[in-house]
Order: structure tokens, then C-alpha cells, then sequence
């Protein structure tokens, strides 16, 4: 089940021109294009005439025309042109979506288009910020993963991962003998780890040229529905760091905007923000290829998973400790999910 009044990603900005460009978004198929003056619109990828796909059509003056019988949409998904007859059929019309673009990312509300508050984005300013230099993750496309949306969050909450997934680039043994707190709010779950005084990880080596032991901290914040911000750094031990004092040392977020597309696989579009060589090509390089590398080696992990859940989806698991923070989050968006059915309120 899908939370429908919350706002996801349906595309980075780039990917969405005056071509159409389908996408499956929570069991809907949409589809996107631009106006001639650089509009978004989202509509229903399914023409109401004989169900052909919108997106196997083409934008001609701001309209979406269908590719099978030419019957024209415009941005409201109302079709103003039936060609061979002078007057619309009544009712000849398709979904459309409230759409807003912001951090590089065009933002879809699924659910009642009369609930889409804008307020409800995630307050990501570090994309915008000019003390911050942004790499778009995957070269600014989204990473497909056969996985339920769900096990990408409980991937994010869960940084212990880091010490065996990612040994050679991010990870440290020294992170697991740190316990991991759990705060709960009424729209998102916190999971903070604080490390101090232990060697850094690989990464924090070559970029911070520490000489010794550094403090360390792990902070993720995750949203109703599916916005995680792992903020993650290293600074010189005692420097403040640990407690909130930040603009120094070896600081980064991993931002991750998970979109559901279908129960069992999902849309990850991810960025990374960092406040540290902000003119250097070379670091710019080292988010492209080596973070690529490190998503790449969580979603190999990620699609095994879901495989053994096909294979036998009703056998139980083992929490531990670090599972806290991912269980929370379940819960809470089980718990949202439930509020918006009792409600009525899914239906557009």
C-alpha cells in the first residue's frame, strides 16, 4: 500500500522536455512533458479513447496528442480535439497531476489534488545553497531497483551496513560499538550515531587529510513517505562536531527521494550536497563514480533481498538493535497510510 497525499519525485528537471516521457508511479502510469514556456505537466499515461499510451504520442503547441487517433489533451488532461469530428465527446478527459518543481527535482502529489500543499516538500535547501557544491547521483537519472520501496528505507536508517557493504569507501568497524538512537516525530524518524575519537574511513582519509583519529557523526532523517537526508562527516577529535557545531571538517548529505513504482520495484533519485573542495573537479568525481559505486553495491544487496521475499513472503525476521530506527519508520508510515484510508481522502 502506497501513501497517495504526499508529494514524490517523479523526475529530475532535465529528464523532462517537450518529448513525452512515461514513468510508473505508484501503479499509475504517468506521463510527463514541458510547455513551450518550460511548464511541467503530469497527466494520466492512458488515452480515455481506446487506453493507448500518452507517452507513445507527441506535444504539439503545448497539447499531448495520442499517437493512435490524434485526439489532442491540454494541461488539465481535457481533450480539446477529436480530429475528423468538430465536437468533443463530454467527459473526454484524463487524470492530471499537481506538479512542482524544486532542488533540481519535479515533485508529484499522487492522491487529492486539493490536499497538495507545497509546505509538505522536504526543506532540502542545501541543493540550492551557493556554500554547497550538489552532484546529481547516477548522472542525474533515477537508479531503478527491484526492491519494495520499504527496504530502500530501512537501508538509509540503517548505517551499520556501512562496515560490510562498503568496507573499502565509507565503512568502519569502528561505528558498531556505538548504539544508535531513535527519535520519533509525527511526520519523520531520526537515527543518530555519534562516534568520537576513532580512526576515519577510508573516504574521510583522502578527502580530510586527517593525520589521526577524528569524531565522527551519522545523522539520518527520514520522511513520511519515502525522503531520507543521511548527513554524514568527520572533524578533529574535540573540534564541536558531536555536539551540532558542523560548518568545519569533512560534511556531506546523501539525499534520497524513493518513489514507489510498482509493490516490488522502485525509483531512487539520490544527490549528494557537500560543503568541503566545492571547486574541485576531482571530488566532483569522486561522488559521480565512487558514491555510484557504493548505491550500486546497496542495491545489489537490496534486490537479493526482495528475491528471498518472493521466493517465501511469509516468513518471519529477527530484529536487532540497529533495526530500531527502520521499524519506526515502518510503523509510522503504516500509521499515516492507515489515517489516509480511514479518511477517504486517497481518491482524486
Amino acid at each position: 500500500m502506497y501513501l497517495r497525499n504526499a508529494w514524490y519525485v517523479a523526475a529530475w528537471d532535465a529528464e523532462v522536455g517537450q518529448d513525452p516521457l512515461a514513468r510508473t508511479l505508484l501503479d499509475e502510469p504517468v506521463v510527463l512533458f514541458r510547455t513551450q514556456g518550460g511548464t511541467v505537466v503530469a497527466l494520466e499515461d492512458r488515452c480515455c479513447h481506446r487506453h493507448m499510451p500518452l507517452s507513445l504520442g507527441s506535444v504539439i503547441e503545448d497539447e499531448l496528442q495520442c499517437g493512435y487517433h490524434g485526439l489532442r489533451f491540454d494541461a488539465m488532461g481535457i481533450c480539446v480535439a477529436v480530429p475528423g469530428q468538430a465536437k468533443v465527446p463530454p467527459g473526454a478527459s484524463v487524470r492530471s497531476y499537481p506538479v512542482i518543481e524544486r532542488f533540481g527535482w519535479v515533485w508529484i502529489w499522487m492522491g487529492n489534488s486539493e490536499c497538495a500543499d507545497p509546505a509538505l516538500i522536504p526543506d532540502w535547501w542545501w541543493m540550492d545553497h551557493p556554500d554547497w557544491k550538489v552532484v546529481r547521483g547516477n548522472d542525474g537519472r533515477p537508479l531503478h531497483i527491484k526492491c519494495h520501496y520499504e527496504l530502500i528505507s530501512d537501508n538509509l536508517l540503517d548505517l551499520s551496513h556501512l562496515s560490510f557493504v562498503h568496507a573499502d569507501t565509507i565503512g568502519a568497524d569502528s561505528i558498531l560499538d556505538y548504539t544508535v538512537q531513535t527519535e520519533r516525530k509525527a511526520d519523520r524518524v531520526r537515527m543518530i550515531r555519534l562516534i568520537p575519537d576513532e580512526a576515519p574511513a577510508p573516504f574521510y582519509s583522502m578527502a580530510g587529510s586527517f593525520s589521526g583519529n577524528v569524531d565522527r557523526w551519522q545523522v539520518v532523517e527520514s520522511l513520511v513517505p519515502t525522503c531520507c537526508d543521511v548527513d554524514i562527516g568527520s572533524a578533529e577529535v574535540g573540534s564541536g562536531v558531536l555536539d551540532g557545531d558542523r560548518p568545519q571538517g569533512i560534511a556531506f548529505h546523501a539525499l534520497s527521494a524513493v518513489t514507489p513504482e510498482t509493490a516490488t520495484t522502485s525509483h531512487q533519485f539520490y544527490a549528494h550536497p557537500r560543503m568541503f573542495a566545492l571547486d574541485s573537479e576531482e571530488m566532483d568525481e569522486v561522488y559521480r563514480v565512487d558514491f555510484k559505486r557504493v548505491f550500486l553495491e546497496d542495491v545489489e544487496m537490496m534486490e537479493a533481498q526482495q528475491r528471498a521475499i518472493d521466493r517465501d513472503p511469509e516468513r518471519g525476521l529477527i530484529d536487532i538493535n540497529v533495526d530500531g530506527p527502520g521499524l519506526a519508520m515502518r510503523a509510522l508510515l503504516a500509521k499515516h497510510i492507515e489515517a489516509e484510508n480511514g479518511a477517504g481522502r486517497t481518491s482524486p
